[in-house]
């Protein structure tokens, strides 16, 4: 960027300020571009999407995603970003790649609910994109917001990491201890009583449309419900994410990118995952893990920093042996 526009008194700071700015304007407009892409040119008609196509779509963005990671080594080692923690560009790509992994794996969870979800609203599966695309416009948003006042509670506040790291740790053994009968039964939860009460719910599926007007009355779609049901889900879900990847970095720009980056690539996982959750049950185990992890990290911090690579291999080992397990177990079952 030429800066010799800008006057002489902080000269460097404006110019500096400058940059930062340009690249989360940037960041954000490819963001909705992708976003617009994906609804209004490759999704534009409902489809059933197969599990070749959301497979091709989760390794692009797969792909994406740790491409992205020498963006981000090159944008920390030219300062085009505020850095607060003065990162080396290799620790800055590692953190990146850290926190996708940690949104990825947590994601999971996300997964079961949104099929339960589908399943108790009978959505056909051609819709499906259409209320997890919105959802994820939503999810964006909110996410957004948990990150903004999160990192400033890190910075303001130095206790706060004890509050957040024993949140994660108790979340594991929560999830360690979950009874089977403790399912999620979205016709049940706070979220659809509300909307029955904002407008009446009609049981009809009129289409890809979320609200339909019969007797001269405006009612809600199981569309509308579902997508209602699901971010409220998510919010759910982004109290766990938001400070697991806070134990990573509390770099704003690193945080927020690598949560889009998960986000963005939910709705080809779910697709190709969909019709094989049962496959990945021991997955949760790992999750447990990894939250207890970081949890454990983010308690730990003021007194014991852990290298980064300890981190992304103990949060890689994870995954994998979770995938596995799972695996082995299915076909030793079948």
């Amino acid at each position: 960027m030429n800066c010799e526009f800008l006057p002489m008194i902080n000269k460097d700071y404006l110019c500096k300020k400058s940059r930062i700015m340009i690249v989360w304007i940037l960041f954000i407009v490819a963001v909705l571009i992708f976003l617009a892409l994906d609804l209004g040119v490759f999704n534009k008609t409902p489809h059933i999407i197969s599990s070749k196509e959301a497979g091709m779509w989760t390794g692009i963005w797969v792909t994406l995603s740790f491409a992205f990671s020498g963006v981000i080594y090159w944008l920390y080692n030219h300062n085009y970003v505020a850095n607060p923690d003065h990162l080396k560009p290799a620790v800055a790509s590692m953190k990146f790649i850290t926190g996708y992994l940690i949104e990825l794996s947590l994601s999971a969870d996300n997964i079961f609910v949104i099929a339960i979800i589908f399943a108790s609203f009978k959505i056909a599966q051609k819709y499906q994109h259409r209320i997890l695309f919105w959802g994820i416009i939503g999810a964006i948003i909110f996410r957004g917001l948990m990150i903004f006042f999160g990192v400033i509670l890190i910075n303001k506040i130095d206790w706060i990491t004890y509050v957040f790291g024993g949140f994660l740790v108790f979340t594991a053994v929560k999830m360690l201890f979950k009874k089977e009968e403790d399912e999620f039964n979205p016709k049940e939860s706070f979220a659809y009583k509300i909307v029955g009460k904002i407008i009446p719910i009609s049981h009809h599926h009129d289409k890809a449309h979320f609200f339909i007007k019969e007797n001269n009355r405006n009612y809600a779609t199981p569309l509308f419900v579902t997508l209602i049901v699901i971010e409220i889900m998510d919010m759910i879900f982004a109290m766990d994410s938001v400070p697991a990847i806070l134990a990573i970095t509390a770099d704003p720009f690193l945080v927020f990118s690598s949560n889009i980056f998960a986000i963005l690539g939910l709705r080809s996982m779910y697709f190709f995952l969909a019709n094989m959750l049962e496959k990945f049950s021991y997955l949760e185990y790992s999750l447990i893990a990894i939250l207890t992890f970081v949890g454990i990290k983010m308690l730990l911090i003021h007194y014991y920093k852990f290298p980064e690579w300890i981190s992304l291999t103990f949060i890689g080992v994870a995954l994998v042996v979770g995938i596995v397990v799972s695996l082995k177990m299915a076909k030793k079952e079948s």
